[in-house]
């Protein structure tokens, strides 16, 4: 018989994410702080529209670009958090989740050979929808030291005449890294300058600590070069209703929509009434969430100084990447090792790229009491591997 599967799809590796949640969930008293996944239910005014929605009989198709409802309130939104002004009709598109915006993006803009610049350690979907997309993913390695941000004498070691598009992943998965006004000033110049394009996957924009969330699109000149990919997942608690959103140039745009139309249709209609009602009334609810992150987080870092486990301090997301590089393990068997003595599920930093190799990623989307008890046991860990032997 002929070999029925695809080349490129059988070089994908799967998500290193996955092995280690998958074990915790076949041990008993495993606490996981491996998933990035909101520990607090929806906003009750967003479950009750979309229950609102089933009972009225809302079950039918959108239109392909997503109820023009939701595309207003979605524009009305980014006006306000990052201060840009895109056109429902022309420039916005409902996807199902942020990450079918990254696949569809990037398959639209992408001819072959043409290359990516991926920053890592970050999510891991960037490297696999780029070699998909038959483009060529190009790794630009943030480090430790820089509080893992993007530099522009990081990029200008990888950028070519072959570059297109520049992947900006922040708030950053894995690392919980942001980019300042400060920092984005020379990034929007460098891309400029190169005459690139930018995909700015911002999903974890409400989710920041340090001040105001900034976007690469508003600054001078990049609103016509930058993907805005965002959603309702992380910010609003809304992972399972698999609904995110893209704003961009119309000419990308509508192309992205063409797509987006052959493939999937439209992104859950019920899920987009739903989604209406949370851009409208529910930042209260969003604001006490973060509220709660940004505690946890001040919280592990507190304990993560107390027990001897370095980290840099992250402003965003919901993780933290602690450094065990002087512990003499790789992040593999830190992990494992972990997971077995003291049944807690962390993810190894090279799930999200060879560079994350010494690190780990903890979330801290679960409450102070499995962090403060998870917390316990990795103290208990690190003791036994500082006794003499």
């Amino acid at each position: 018989m002929k070999n029925p599967l695809s080349k490129k799809i059988v070089q994908v590796q799967p998500s290193g994410i996955r092995k280690f949640f998958d074990l915790a969930n076949e041990m008993d008293d495993v606490i996981s702080l491996g998933v990035g996944e909101p520990d607090f239910d929806t906003p009750w005014r967003i479950r009750e529209e979309g229950i609102f929605s089933l009972e009225r009989g809302r079950t039918f198709y959108t239109s392909n670009a997503g109820l023009l409802e939701l595309r207003k309130e979605i524009c009305n939104y980014l006006n306000r958090k990052i201060g840009v002004q895109y056109d429902p009709q022309k420039e916005t598109m409902v996807t199902v989740g942020g990450s079918e915006a990254i696949d569809v993006a990037l398959r639209c803009m992408l001819d072959p050979g043409d290359e990516v610049l991926i920053p890592q350690p970050s999510y891991v979907s960037y490297l696999p929808c780029t070699v998909m997309a038959d483009g060529v993913p190009v790794i630009v390695e943030l480090k430790n030291e820089n509080e893992f941000k993007l530099t522009v004498a990081d990029l200008e070691k990888h950028v070519s005449e072959r570059t297109k598009i520049l992947v900006m992943p922040f708030p950053n998965n894995p690392t919980g890294a942001i980019m300042t006004g400060e920092d984005l000033g020379p990034i929007a110049k460098f891309v400029e300058e190169h005459d690139l394009y930018v995909l700015s996957d911002e999903i974890y924009s409400e989710l920041s600590y340090k001040g105001k969330h900034v976007s690469i699109a508003s600054f001078p000149g990049m609103r016509e070069r930058t993907i805005v990919i965002n959603g309702f997942s992380k910010g609003f608690a809304m992972t399972g209703w698999r609904l995110g959103y893209c704003c961009g140039p119309e000419n990308i745009l509508k192309q992205m929509i063409k797509l987006h139309q052959f493939a999937i249709m439209c992104a859950p209609t019920n899920s987009q009434y739903a989604a209406v009602e949370g851009l409208r009334h529910c930042g209260e609810e969003v604001e006490e969430m973060r509220k709660a992150y940004d505690q946890r987080r001040r919280f592990l870092m507190h304990e993560f100084k107390r027990i001897g486990l370095d980290c840099f301090e992250p402003f965003g997301a919901f993780y933290v990447f602690p450094d065990i590089r002087k512990f003499g393990m790789t992040s593999d068997e830190f992990a494992s090792r972990l997971l077995y003595e003291e049944k807690i599920a962390v993810v190894p930093g090279t799930a999200f790229g060879a560079c994350g190799e010494g690190f780990l990623r903890i979330s801290y989307a679960y409450s102070l009491e499995d962090l403060k008890v998870a917390l316990e046991r990795i103290e208990h860990f690190i003791k036994g591997l500082q006794k003499p032997r």
